[in-house]
């Protein structure tokens, strides 16, 4: 399998955690895919979004919650997807409200890098709106990031680390404590350590190393 992915997104951080987690690291390829400017990808993905994975008959799959749920399906470990009941309800919503936590950072990083007289700082409020309303939410049910390991989990904890480094001045582990305190230990995960944007900017050769857009 080949993964199209830069190490900016976050989408994509989701998908090589699910494979480190699930063992399956060493079966993907990585393909440097910056989507803004390769448009190469449209061959692979008509919507020219990382992550898209190429198996080995050819075929794609895309975005983030399809890839992760197949890679889920390829090994005989713990489920990164419930099969059933609640516990499959609650990985799926805590994966919804983090991929929705995510779309609100990268609509804000894509208006304000845009030039200042372009901006929409009513735009701007919204998103952080959104991702201080999740923090919230988070915050008084922290408990629901407790037990084994989900997708949802992962996809939180992949929120909060784009939260870091997109937007690093934002104080919300100042906030929201005990969010910030599971985020802490999260992050210590062999997983998370291996995916985060300083360990793949050291470790991957230069050829490999595609990012996202940083101005217009």
């Amino acid at each position: 399998m080949r993964l199209h992915s830069t190490i900016t997104s976050p989408y994509a951080r989701k998908v090589w955690v699910v494979a480190h987690e699930t063992g399956l690291i060493s079966k993907i390829e990585r393909i440097p895919t910056n989507p803004h400017t390769d448009e190469y990808l449209r061959d692979d993905n008509p919507l020219c979004r990382v992550p898209t994975l190429v198996l080995a008959d050819g075929s794609t799959l895309f975005d983030s919650p399809v890839i992760c749920e197949y890679l889920d399906t390829l090994h005989e470990g713990q489920k990164l997807f419930p099969p059933c009941g609640p516990q499959r309800w609650s990985a799926l919503r805590l994966q919804a409200l983090g991929d929705g936590m995510l779309d609100a950072c990268l609509s804000r990083r894509m208006e304000v890098i845009r030039p200042a007289t372009e901006q929409s700082p009513a735009w701007i409020e919204r998103q952080i709106k959104a991702v201080t309303a999740t923090c919230v939410w988070l915050e008084a049910r922290v408990e629901l990031l407790g037990g084994p390991v989900t997708i949802g989990h992962i996809t939180i904890g992949c929120a909060l680390g784009y939260l870091d480094l997109r937007f690093a001045g934002d104080p919300w582990r100042d906030k929201y404590p005990r969010l910030a305190g599971w985020s802490r230990i999260f992050e210590a995960r062999p997983s998370m350590v291996a995916t985060r944007y300083d360990v793949l900017k050291q470790t991957l050769p230069e050829h490999m190393v595609k990012e996202g857009p940083s101005r217009h």
